[in-house]
């Protein structure tokens, strides 16, 4: 703001009042907008590492951090008599690096013998003695061969009666051996086809117009259209196995479920540029689960609750108010909340100070070390390979306390920390989720986060950025069906094309609800899959 000259007073002493005035005033200012300010240099330093930063959530912690490990080695290492001796004996040479070694290829796979030998002069010693072998050294190396595509040929003999040539009425008799039934009746595609394009589709985010180019040079006219038709023949052949999966993910103690978004086209009512949602439930046999997608218009907490009727047991996501239906008076299902959301609330604090953030240890890493110890509980139990019974009696002694002290520091910091920050939304997410975020120690079956759904919808994310939306309803829910096949598939330990070619030599087949029941993921015997 200019000052006239002309306006200021005379006299000194009110010309230090002024000043005086000025200054006050210029404090209170900085002092009302400090906040906002520093909110709004928070979110540009956190817009710039979402642009430009490593998309990673491991975050280092910095010395003071590390320091503060140092005096909770009971509760962060759990270590058993085992431990301590190799902790006390083990020596680190001062210069040695070991080689990497090379895992061997699969012994499965086919080999070709390439003989090499030496001349046969070569074969005779200087002093003319022949030389005798003696032994012989091997090295395997890959190799590779395109994609083989063959035409199968269906030949099929026709007989006639030659006694019945001359009736009038009917005309001989023929017959002729009947076509095995085909989940595309009287088309080209074969089983093995339909699982390639699946497979190359939603196991390997491969859009069919790709696909469509890699077809044509091997000289095969196979449009985008044709395949996609085939896709949702090929799902909706297996809504059957789709109804036994529902039933599956109902019979498991933990439901893990989360959502994301999807575009899909010509939506009844709705514009193309609406959201629509892919939803994914884990659960079922803990050993072999079923990773079961829902296409959604909405992302209203109706559809888990739809899913989830006559379900009872624990139901984990993150903290998505939507869900917050599941668990109304009365309920059987009790939800589990997501300690990966609260540490990735306090890496965003990390991330939005950026190179110019205090060195020393601050709160978010402080939170972050708590969190840290938490988990060296549950690697511990992974090491040890523990039951969950043995994982329930481990996090009651030693997650328990770490959460009761992280709780009480949280409780004393929120209220010196403003709201609206970054630091101070990390406080209300945890304080406001924490009931169900310390739920997982009521079970060993439990897990301390949802990276188990998030883990199983990332194939579809990856994917939705090559393909980028659905064409239509039938498209999206045809997605959801195969995404659920190939996801359970690979949760079961199968290779994802070699069980949907199973399942598509044989699904025209089964009629009855055992016949479906032995083409699931669960009770098929790799060996089946030739």
């Amino acid at each position: 703001m200019l000052i006239d000259p002309k306006t200021l007073p005379e006299d000194i002493a009110s010309l230090k009042q002024t000043i005086v005035g000025m200054v006050s005033a210029r404090a209170e200012l900085e002092q009302k907008y400090r906040s906002q300010i520093d909110y709004l240099q928070e979110r540009i330093r956190l817009l710039q590492k979402e642009l430009f930063g490593r998309k990673t959530e491991k975050y280092p912690l910095p010395e003071d951090a590390k320091q503060l490990k140092l005096f909770n080695e009971a509760e962060v290492l759990c270590p058993d008599a085992e431990d301590e001796e190799a902790a006390q004996t083990m020596e680190i040479p001062a210069h040695t690096r070991k080689k990497p070694k090379r895992k061997p290829l699969p012994k499965d796979l086919p080999r070709v013998e390439v003989i090499h030998d030496i001349s046969e002069e070569e074969k005779v010693c200087a002093c003319g003695t022949p030389l005798c072998r003696i032994g012989q050294e091997e090295s395997e190396k890959l190799d590779i061969v395109p994609a083989k595509i063959q035409v199968i040929r269906h030949i099929r003999y026709k007989y006639a009666c030659k006694n019945c040539e001359g009736v009038e009425d009917d005309g001989p008799t023929v017959k002729v051996a009947p076509m095995p039934p085909q989940i595309i009746d009287k088309g080209m595609a074969t089983p093995g086809l339909l699982a390639y394009i699946a497979t190359a589709k939603y196991a390997d985010a491969l859009p069919l117009y790709r696909q469509e180019k890699i077809f044509a040079r091997h000289g095969i006219e196979l449009s985008r259209v044709t395949m996609a038709g085939w896709m949702v023949k090929s799902a909706q052949a297996c809504e059957p196995v789709m109804e036994l999966f529902h039933n599956v993910l109902l019979s498991g103690p933990v439901v893990n479920v989360d959502e994301t978004v999807v575009q899909v086209m010509k939506e009844p009512g709705r514009s193309n540029s609406s959201k629509s949602y892919m939803w994914v439930y884990c659960g079922g046999p803990i050993e072999k689960p079923v990773v079961l997608f829902q296409y959604s218009p909405t992302r209203a907490g109706d559809n888990a609750r739809e899913m989830l009727k006559g379900y009872e047991g624990y139901v984990q996501s993150d903290g998505f108010a939507g869900y917050n239906i599941l668990e109304t008076n009365g309920s059987p299902i009790r939800l589990v909340g997501c300690m990966a959301h609260v540490r990735r609330h306090f890496i965003k604090v990390i991330d939005a100070q950026g190179r110019a953030g205090p060195a020393k240890s601050g709160s978010a890493e402080v939170a972050l070390s708590y969190i840290g110890r938490l988990y060296e509980v549950e690697k511990y139990a992974r090491r040890n390979e523990l039951s969950p019974e043995q994982i329930y009696d481990l996090r009651r002694e030693r997650a328990r306390p770490i959460l009761e002290e992280f709780k009480a520091w949280m409780d004393k910091r929120v209220d010196q920390t403003p709201p609206k920050s970054l630091l101070g939304k990390a406080f209300t997410y945890a304080l406001s989720h924490w009931n169900r975020v310390i739920r997982y120690l009521e079970d060993g079956r439990l897990k301390p986060d949802n990276n188990v759904a998030e883990n199983a919808i990332r194939p579809f994310v990856v994917g939705r950025k090559n393909w980028l939306f659905a064409g239509h309803p039938n498209g999206a829910k045809a997605s959801a069906t195969l995404y659920s096949l190939i996801e359970t598939a690979k949760a079961c330990g199968l290779e994802p094309y070699r069980y949907l070619r199973f399942l598509f030599e044989r699904i025209p087949y089964a009629s009855t609800s055992a016949d479906y029941q032995a083409l699931l993921p669960q009770a098929v015997d790799p060996a089946q899959m030739v």
